[in-house]
């Protein structure tokens, strides 16, 4: 029972922390630190903390459904997605079109994500395996420091671009104005998220495409679509590196955190988007730079 209370805490902690700029795995480990699981099987965690995330995914399928699906139908209200829908687009069978400015987004999408597929292919494991190490003469994992280190670090980071772009116009202000070379090196920032617990990857990818010119609001829904192959596809990679050895309370957890981290995402998804029209990010970078100083202080009296 204590453990299904935990995954629900585990769902909360990711619905939040996925999309504000925060990280969402580099808090999940800290939660682990300190309210472990205890009746799951080895190595269990490890895929948890990854595949929970689909929940958040699902939320962004479901409240940005018109945006991404690249099908509509012609005598549909002309549509609620931001993206344009144009006379040239393709007809279909049975009234309907496709979308050719989805399309290209999705093009570019696959375009910034080459470069963590690289990563995740090549590096993950040997990563894993490095930061899963103890510091000697502590129980200690490289992982929760390197956790505190970035939390700090970028939440400097975001306190300097903000205070950079203050009072500039951005170039880019829709999802069809994003370039290839814009969106590649979007996909680089988002490199670093993945080789680098606490980082953040909405904060990666939200800092490089501001640093580029592109407005809050475009930065936020580029990255949330661009996490949908990615974090699918990472959690397939999980999924398959943990085996099919799954037992009834290892599923059951696993549904319980992925269902909360749905709805939890849901409403911060909402929240985010009204937020970004009217203030900048660095509440959270403040936040970051607390959180930080605070957890190398816990775990280095800890040790």
């Amino acid at each position: 029972m204590l453990d299904f209370l935990k995954a629900i805490l585990y769902g909360i902690v990711e619905g939040i922390t996925e999309w504000l700029p925060v990280s969402s795995t580099g808090h999940l480990i800290l939660v682990e630190q300190l309210l472990p699981f205890e009746g799951t099987s080895e190595g269990f965690f490890e895929m948890f903390d990854v595949v929970i995330q689909l929940g958040a995914i699902l939320a962004v399928v479901v409240l940005f459904w018109h945006q991404i699906w690249p099908f509509y139908h012609k005598d549909a209200a002309k549509s609620k997605a931001k993206l344009v829908r144009s006379r040239k687009d393709p007809s279909l069978p049975g009234g309907f079109a496709f979308s050719m400015d989805a399309f290209w987004m999705w093009v570019k999408i696959a375009v910034a994500c080459i470069p963590a597929v690289v990563y995740g292919l090549l590096f993950d494991d040997k990563v894993e395996e490095q930061f899963s190490k103890t510091l000697p003469g502590s129980g200690v994992t490289i992982r929760v420091i390197v956790v505190a280190v970035m939390l700090a670090l970028v939440g400097a980071l975001f306190l300097i671009i903000e205070n950079r772009n203050k009072g500039r116009k951005p170039r880019i202000n829709s999802l069809s104005d994003i370039t290839y070379n814009a969106a590649l090196f979007i996909g680089v920032c988002q490199l670093a998220a993945a080789a680098l617990p606490g980082t953040s990857r909405s904060g990666a990818t939200i800092l490089g495409a501001i640093l580029i010119g592109v407005s809050r609001t475009t930065a936020a829904e580029f990255t949330f679509f661009m996490a949908i192959p990615v974090m699918f596809g990472a959690s397939l990679l999980k999924v398959v590196k943990f085996g099919l050895n799954f037992t009834g309370t290892d599923l059951a957890l696993l549904a319980v955190g992925t269902l909360v981290s749905f709805f939890v995402s849901l409403l911060v998804l909402r929240f985010l988007m009204g937020y970004i029209k009217k203030h900048d990010f660095r509440v959270f970078g403040w936040y970051r730079i607390v959180l930080g100083i605070i957890v190398l202080a816990y775990f280095g009296l800890a040790a």
